[in-house]
C-alpha cells in the first residue's frame, strides 16, 4: 500500500498565490462589470396593460411629477411608465406615479430609450473602471418587471443619443455610431474605432457624426469630414455581412443652400426616402429637402422659421412629427412628404382613441389627423412650467408629458 503523499511548503505556497490570483481577477470582473453597484427591485404584480377604446375626457388635471433627466422624450411600454434620472431607471405607474420596480447603478446615465417591450439603459464609464470608454455599459430592462435581460458593453462618446426604429436602436455619439438589434447584438460600427482588428475598414476618416436615423433598412448619416466644404449624407446598410465593415448606399456633400451651416440635421428616414432640415443662409430660407436612399435631392420645402435647437421629433403609427420650436409638421410615414402644419404649439403629440393630441398653451388640442385642423381643447394648469418643449405620450386614459427634467402625470376625472 502507497503512503498518501505529502504536502511540500513549496505546494502550500503554489496553492495560496493561485487563490490569490483567483481572488484578484474576480475583484477586476466585479469592480469593472455590471454587478458593480447595481441594485434591482423587480416588480411583484403586473400592472394591466390599460384599455386604449376610451373616448378622450374632457377635463385633466397634473396629478404626479417625477425626476426625468436622462430620458429625451416621455417613455411608456404597456401599462408601465418610465423614468430615468442620475443612475436609476423606474417602471411606475402611469395613473399614480408610484413605483412599481427600479434599476439603479453607481454610474450616471447616458440615455434611455424604449422598444420591443423592454427599456435600453447606457451608463457612462467613471474612474474605477478598467478604463474609460465613455457611454459604454448598456443594459437592456424587461419593462413590465424591470428585470435584467442582457447587457452589452463596447467603446462609445461621452454623450450619445438612442433612436429606435422598429428593428434597430441606433446610439449615437460625436465620433460614432453603432446600430443594435433587440438582443443588443451589434450589426454595425461606423466612425472611430478604438481597437480595429483590420485597420482600414472605416470608409472615411476625421469625420464628426452631426445627426443620424435610421429604419428597418436604412440609416441616414449627416457628418462633416475634414477635407469636404460642407456637410455629408451617407447612407448605410445597417445590418452589412460584417458590421465593423460598413457598407454606403450612397455618400455625397451636399451641394444645397444650407448645407454648409451649422445646425442641419436627419429629421426622418424611411426605408425609401431621407428627410433633412437646412438652416437658412443670408440669401436662402431654412428648408426641409427629402432624397432617395442613393441620395438624389427629390424635393425642397421652404420653412417659414428655423428649427430651434430644442426641436423634437415622433414618429407615430400615422406619421413623423416634427416639432420646430413653435409649429407642428406632419410628414408621410413612408414618403416624408409634409401633409400639413399647425402653428402655436409646445411640443410633439400622442394619439389617444384614434385622435392626434399636442401639447397647446392652455392645455392639450384634439387635432384631425388627417389636416391638423383643431377639433377640441383639453384645458390643463400646468405646474412649474417655463416654456420647455414637450414630449407627449399616452397610456389608456393618462397623459404623460415630459418637460424639464421631469415627468407629468396627467389625468382625467375617473383617475
Amino acid at each position: 500500500m502507497l503512503a498518501p503523499e505529502r504536502r511540500t511548503r513549496a505546494d502550500i505556497l503554489t496553492a495560496v498565490a493561485i487563490a490569490a490570483l483567483v481572488a484578484i481577477a474576480t475583484a477586476v470582473v466585479v469592480l469593472t462589470s455590471g454587478v458593480r453597484g447595481t441594485h434591482a427591485q423587480s416588480a411583484t404584480v403586473d400592472l394591466p396593460v390599460p384599455s386604449t377604446g376610451g373616448p378622450v375626457p374632457g377635463q385633466v388635471r397634473e396629478l404626479w411629477q417625477q425626476p426625468d433627466d436622462a430620458a429625451m422624450r416621455s417613455l411608456v411600454v404597456g401599462g408601465v411608465a418610465i423614468t430615468a434620472d442620475g443612475g436609476a431607471v423606474t417602471g411606475r405607474d402611469p395613473r399614480t406615479g408610484e413605483q412599481v420596480w427600479k434599476y439603479e447603478r453607481d454610474l450616471p446615465l447616458c440615455a434611455v430609450e424604449v422598444q420591443f417591450g423592454t427599456v435600453i439603459a447606457t451608463y457612462r464609464t467613471e474612474p474605477g473602471f478598467k478604463e474609460d470608454r465613455g457611454c459604454s455599459q448598456t443594459t437592456l430592462l424587461n419593462a413590465e418587471q424591470g428585470s435584467r435581460v442582457t447587457a452589452r458593453s463596447s467603446y462609445m462618446d461621452d454623450k450619445i443619443t438612442l433612436w429606435p426604429d422598429g428593428t434597430y436602436v441606433l446610439a449615437l455619439g460625436a465620433n460614432r455610431l453603432e446600430l443594435w438589434r433587440s438582443d443588443l447584438v451589434r450589426t454595425l460600427e461606423y466612425g472611430y474605432v478604438d481597437a480595429p482588428v483590420n485597420p482600414h475598414t472605416q470608409p472615411r476618416s476625421d469625420c464628426r457624426l452631426i445627426s443620424a436615423g435610421s429604419a428597418p433598412s436604412r440609416v441616414a448619416v449627416l457628418e462633416r469630414c475634414g477635407k469636404d466644404t460642407a456637410d455629408r449624407l451617407s447612407i448605410l446598410n445597417p445590418a452589412p455581412k460584417d458590421g465593423t465593415m460598413p457598407e454606403d448606399y450612397s455618400s455625397h456633400v451636399l451641394n444645397e443652400p444650407g448645407g454648409a451651416v451649422d445646425g442641419a440635421r436627419v429629421l426622418a428616414v424611411s426605408d425609401t426616402r431621407v428627410a433633412l432640415y437646412l438652416p437658412g443662409t443670408q440669401t436662402s430660407p431654412p428648408v426641409l429637402t427629402i432624397y432617395d436612399v442613393s441620395g438624389n435631392l427629390l424635393a425642397t420645402h421652404q420653412l417659414s422659421t428655423p428649427l430651434a435647437d430644442d426641436a423634437m421629433v415622433a414618429r407615430l403609427s400615422t406619421g413623423f412629427f416634427v416639432f420646430t420650436g413653435e409649429n407642428l409638421i406632419a410628414l408621410n410615414l413612408t414618403t416624408l412628404d409634409p401633409l400639413w402644419g399647425t402653428q402655436h404649439v409646445l411640443g410633439t403629440p400622442a394619439m389617444m382613441a384614434g385622435q392626434l393630441i399636442v401639447p397647446v398653451a392652455d392645455g392639450l388640442a384634439v387635432l384631425d389627423q388627417n389636416t391638423g385642423a383643431q377639433t377640441s381643447r383639453i384645458p390643463l394648469q400646468r405646474s412649474d412650467y417655463h416654456n420647455e418643449p414637450i414630449s407627449l405620450a399616452v397610456s389608456g386614459q393618462t397623459f404623460l408629458e415630459r418637460r424639464g427634467a421631469r415627468l407629468y402625470g396627467v389625468v382625467g376625472p375617473a383617475a
